[in-house]
């Protein structure tokens, strides 16, 4: 025995064994295991002392990880999905709505009976197919004749058909001819006691999915029945839409993921697309280059060690670019259903199913992500939480979960509302609730050391507004709207910005000059046209105002924005800038609790603006009493919470004359 010592050639002999079945143990689809056995055949004959056959090696083994076959069970209790989505998120009742329709989707395609059609003249085998098949949870309709099936074929639609080949009149053959005719999807199985090669080719070919001779066993229809039914499931497995949560930071875009992988058990991988510039971080690098990888989506599959895992593609809306390609063009095919069935890695360079996957992005704004790849997404807006939401999440979510930070469990302080609400408006403005939970979090970083240094011993553990301010400080902000006077020549407007609505003044003066018009404030193009639109209406229209024409050339005037520093621009000043314009020339202060939104033409129509909602909450956090919006932004004003719309005035116009009166006193 001692003749036979391994040498160098048997361990590498021993170790392509290893290798080859490594791939047999993986699962492989038939055609890239024959690429794995090709690239295995290889290594065989290369050198294990050269880099080609390292390059191999690794190949071999980042194809044998990969989760070919392995895949979590989904959990499609939509009661808990339910529980679990109102336990770890308030309100956002649109949003649930919508995760809740997508999962009950699912679980109506993946729970559905299928349609089977068993059509034999012997009625002894009609009734055992029916009692085997009833039993599997089939639903089994019978026919006695070929003539019956085709009726029953016209009326119904059938998943699978069950048919004798010899029958009189109508045989097994016109039986499948009918059922492909009406859906080439029917899978069609045919049994006969008169088995012939000619006869099974025939069938074939007319698009039959098995040939089975009688006597039948029982075993091998069921093991028939089941694989005909998968390739169907294959095709019911719901492939979309990609979802998309849009708004502003710290509304809980990120956590909404989380929370549907949890509700259907499976795993949760957040994948930032923020600042990616190569291409080749979604498709890879071909295996030939010096420390080649797959992109990050395979990369991530083979971590999760699943193929059906949650996806969240963080920040979608800022993906850069340049020499190195575009990764948003490069997402177009990872994230259509109709495509990624065989998306191709450029390192594995075979076909790998991702049609599993459940994609959900994120983004703050839709306005950067390219149109192809928006086309692909289904966009739900996250517009940010009312006062009284916020409320609710500092008291259910937020002071618990910082109490437990700081240390303070045994001896937790107590928030009171009027504590919590002076938090929201004198130390945060925002619409998600990042500031909010950072201001809890060091008004309790401080009880803990006042607590250690001993200063809190005598005091209650209640924090009410005196506390507040006593450990954050005075307010670092105010009511600009409620707290300013009612001025000549200023106007309230609405902006939205990637952070939410967000209340903006509009200064207009006048002074000697020559009828020039200046702007001012960091304007872009179109803030600059829909001041000179503003400025030429009004010219225009100067008697419905009871302007002086002489005005305009006897006298300069002036737009400005305060806040010069922040680039502003969008159409949606318009209206507000005619009617800073109007109280200027007409010396009627403008109502400063009065908001306003629109974008002006020249005739004086007034066109719907984007961000509704996110304005009016805007309007809502700063003590707006009266918000104008156009009229054909009704639709958008419907779905705003009734708290809010108890608190504001909202009108609707569709002409600026009809609110001049409404503006100014």
């Amino acid at each position: 025995m001692g003749l036979f010592k391994k040498g160098p050639d048997k361990e590498l002999l021993s170790e392509i064994e290893e290798l080859k079945q490594a791939v047999i143990n993986a699962s492989m689809p038939e055609a890239v295991g024959k690429i794995a056995f090709k690239e295995i055949a290889r290594l065989a004959k290369t050198s294990p002392s050269s880099g080609e056959y390292t390059i191999g090696i690794n190949y071999i083994d980042y194809l044998v990880s990969l989760p070919w076959i392995r895949m979590t069970e989904d959990n499609l209790d939509i009661r808990r999905a339910e529980s679990i989505l109102d336990k770890e998120h308030f309100g956002l009742s649109d949003i649930k709505d919508r995760i809740l329709e997508h999962l009950a989707v699912r679980i109506l395609k993946m729970t559905r009976q299928y349609n089977i059609l068993v059509v034999d003249d012997e009625k002894m085998t009609r009734r055992n197919l029916e009692h085997v098949f009833t039993k599997d949870g089939y639903l089994v309709a019978t026919a006695g004749s070929g003539i019956e099936a085709l009726d029953l074929l016209k009326e119904n639609a059938f998943d699978v058909v069950v048919t004798d080949l010899k029958m009189e009149k109508v045989d097994g053959m016109d039986v499948l001819d009918h059922a492909k005719a009406k859906d080439p999807g029917t899978e069609v199985i045919i049994i006969t006691g008169y088995a012939t090669v000619p006869t099974a080719i025939e069938a074939m070919k007319k698009g039959s999915y098995h040939f089975l001779a009688k006597p039948l066993k029982l075993n091998e229809i069921r093991a028939t029945i089941s694989k005909a039914l998968f390739k169907k499931k294959d095709r019911l497995e719901p492939k979309g839409p990609v979802l998309c949560f849009a708004g502003p930071p710290g509304t809980g875009k990120t956590s909404l993921g989380k929370s549907i992988a949890r509700s259907l058990e499976r795993k949760f991988v957040r994948m930032s697309l923020a600042g990616m510039k190569d291409e080749a971080e979604i498709r890879g690098h071909r295996k030939s280059y010096v420390g080649a990888l797959p992109g990050r989506i395979i990369q991530e599959v083979r971590r999760a060690e699943t193929r059906n895992p949650v996806i969240m593609l963080d920040e979608i809306d800022k993906i850069g670019q340049d020499f190195k390609g575009d990764p948003a063009a490069a997402l177009l095919e990872v994230l259509d259903p109709e495509q990624n069935t065989h998306f191709v890695d450029h390192y594995l360079d075979v076909p790998f199913d991702l049609s599993r996957v459940m994609f959900i992005a994120t983004a703050n704004t839709i306005d950067p992500i390219p149109g192809p790849l928006l086309d692909r997404l289904e966009v739900i807006n996250l517009s940010g939480y009312t006062e009284e939401e916020k409320e609710n999440i500092a008291f259910n979510y937020l002071i618990s979960r910082e109490v437990e930070e700081a240390g303070l469990a045994d001896d937790p302080p107590v928030f009171t509302s009027e504590a919590i609400r002076k938090i929201i408006r004198g130390y945060t403005r925002e619409a998600g609730l990042r500031n909010l939970q950072r201001q809890i979090a060091a008004v309790c970083r401080k009880i803990a050391r006042n607590t250690l240094a001993g200063k809190s011993k005598d005091t209650s553990n209640s924090i009410t507004p005196e506390v507040v301010e006593q450990l954050l400080g005075p307010r670092k902000f105010h009511f600009e709207v409620t707290e300013g006077k009612d001025r000549i020549g200023v106007a309230t407007g609405l902006a939205w910005t990637e952070a939410g609505g967000q209340i903006i003044f509009i200064e207009a003066a006048k002074m000697k000059g020559n009828n020039n018009l200046t702007l001012t404030g960091s304007l872009g193009d179109v803030m600059k046209e829909s001041a000179q639109a503003a400025m030429s209406y009004i010219r225009s229209h100067t008697e419905l105002f009871n302007i002086s024409e002489d005005i305009f050339d006897q006298h300069d005037i002036h737009i400005h924005v305060p806040a010069g520093a922040i680039p502003k621009d969008g159409p949606s000043a318009g209206v507000t800038i005619a009617v800073a314009l109007i109280s200027l020339l007409t010396d009627r202060p403008v109502r400063r609790n009065v908001a306003l939104t629109g974008e002006l033409t020249l005739s004086g129509r007034i066109l719907p603006v984007g961000g509704v909602k996110e304005k009016v909450l805007a309007a809502h956090r700063a003590g707006v009493k009266t918000v104008i919006f156009p009229a054909k932004n009704e639709a958008d004003i419907q779905d705003i919470h009734p708290d809010i719309k108890k608190d504001l005035k909202i009108y609707a116009i569709d002409e600026l004359p009809e609110i001049v009166n409404l503006v100014l006193k």
